[in-house]
This record gives structure tokens, sequence and C-alpha cells, in this order.
């Protein structure tokens, strides 16, 4: 079966490696910060605001490696379980002081004995949803793309994108049923939707290396989302974004990288929050 969607467009960086670009290329989190505030965007561009490393987000980055890139890439990137207990043969808890020297050691992240079964229990439960497993039986994970779109040099990292059922994006979540509303919280429609843009751009600039270039370039690339719970029953779902829907997010997206050029131009970085606003409770 001859590929809709040419993986052969997507390179392979280390995830580290892509985020030190991030001064020279704009990426969907950026665009999203600025959607939300100029000024924070501003604040992280210049080094004054880090993201940080939360817990959550550990355990969410080694979903990601376990259940896309498969358990070798997991097992080299993490350092898993820690040191064995030998007086109860079970390895000795996160707040342990043995289990912080074994840490320090590693030069790597790791993970806890409980932290590493609440990855294999995510990773089930994906392994439960048909759709989920479809979607990713065939691909590539964590290939990144770079195109200028909208006058700006941009990149993405692509969770997985499916030889004919296009972009693929893993997310991990507290409840599946309110996921729906979770993805219109963190705008993971206008995430994707840029996600689409960049990627269209860049099979337009490289068709010649992308035989089957002539049947894709003509239909917009399918989006999906897969979501599942990081706690009991641990759920997934999939889900198709529409194309109304992501074609909205990019004429708002699209407007905001012409706000966010503007600002660059000015130099004026506003809050959102410069004027009055009325408050009006019923």
């Amino acid at each position: 079966m001859n590929e809709i969607f040419c993986l052969n467009i997507l390179t392979s960086e280390p995830a580290d490696a892509y985020h030190a670009k991030a001064d020279r290329f704009m990426s969907s989190h950026q665009l999203l910060d600025f959607m939300k505030c100029p000024w924070l965007h501003r604040k992280k561009s210049v080094g004054l605001i880090k993201d940080a490393d939360s817990t959550s987000y550990l355990v969410g980055r080694a979903a990601h490696v376990r259940i896309l890139e498969g358990r070798e890439a997991y097992e080299a990137e993490f350092a898993l379980g820690g040191p064995i207990n030998e007086k109860t043969g079970k390895p000795f808890g996160a707040g342990t002081k043995v289990f912080a020297e074994w840490a320090e050691a590693q030069g790597k992240p790791v993970l806890s004995q409980e932290q590493v079964e609440l990855v294999e229990q995510m990773a089930a439960g994906v392994g439960m949803n048909d759709e989920a497993v479809a979607l990713l039986l065939f691909g590539r994970a964590e290939g990144v793309v770079r195109a200028e779109y909208c006058g700006t040099p941009c990149q993405i990292r692509i969770d997985w994108l499916h030889p004919h059922r296009g972009i693929v994006d893993f997310k991990t979540c507290d409840d599946l049923t309110w996921f729906e509303a979770d993805a219109r919280r963190y705008g993971y429609h206008r995430q994707m939707a840029f996600y689409r843009a960049v990627l269209t751009q860049a099979i337009g600039n490289t068709s010649a290396d992308c035989a089957e270039r002539g049947d894709a370039a003509g239909a917009p690339v399918p989006v999906h989302l897969i979501a599942v719970e990081k706690k009991e029953p641990f759920r997934c779902g999939v889900w198709r974004v529409s194309d109304e829907t992501l074609s909205q997010a990019q004429r708002e997206n699209e407007a905001a990288i012409r706000r966010l050029l503007a600002c660059r131009e000015s130099g004026e970085w506003p809050t959102g929050f410069e004027e009055i606003r009325v408050l009006d409770v019923p």
C-alpha cells in the first residue's frame, strides 16, 4: 500500500536538541503562550521564566517514550525502579536517602517503582483500545519538521505520523470524561492546527522527495488525539479532530502570528489586561 504522507519528510532529533533551537524556530507552545499573554511569551523567550520540570511532566514524558518509541528507547532514556532493599526484596522508596544517592548517580531521569508501574498501566490502557492500537501500528514517532510559516521559521515534533491517517498526538489526562473540556482549555486544537499547517508547508516544499505527494497535496492532513488516564481504570480514548475545528484554529493561529510579528517590530508586549473590564455576575 502506497504512503499518502511521506515519512521521509521527518528528521530524527533528540528532544533536548529540538528544544535548544527554540530561539530560532517558533513552536506551537510558544504560540499558545503568546495567545494567552504576549508578555508571558516575551519573558519566556528571553529566559526570565523557565518551564518547571514537574513529576507529572516526567511521568507523561516517560509514557510517551514507552508507548510510542518502545521499551528499548524507554529503558535507554530513563533509569527505572531504583536500588533493591536486601531485607525486603523490594525497591527503596523514592523518599529515602539510598534512592536519592542512586538517582544522583544515574546521569539521566529516574522513575521510582511506583512511577514505572504507573507508566505500564497507561501502556496497558492504550493496548486495550483497538483504535489506538491501529493508529500506532504503522508510522514514525517523534519526527521533527521545520518550515517557514506565515513569514516566520517554525518547528514541530510530531508524536506520531501515520502514513495514511496523518498526525497522531498522544496525551495523558486525569479523567477521560473531561478530556474534551481539557482539550479546549489547553488549546489542543490550536496546537494540532499549527502542526498540520507546518507539516503541509513542509510537504509543499519537498514535493520532489515524496512520490505520493500528488495524492496528499489536495487533501487536508487528518489529525487524531489519543488520550489515556493517569489513574484507574486507565481508560484510553481516540478523537479525530474535525477539519472545521482545525481550519478555524488555523485562522486564529495565523492572526496571532501576525500580532506576534507586530510585537517584535514595535517591541511592545502587552499583558492583555491593560484596559478596565466589566464584571457582570448574574
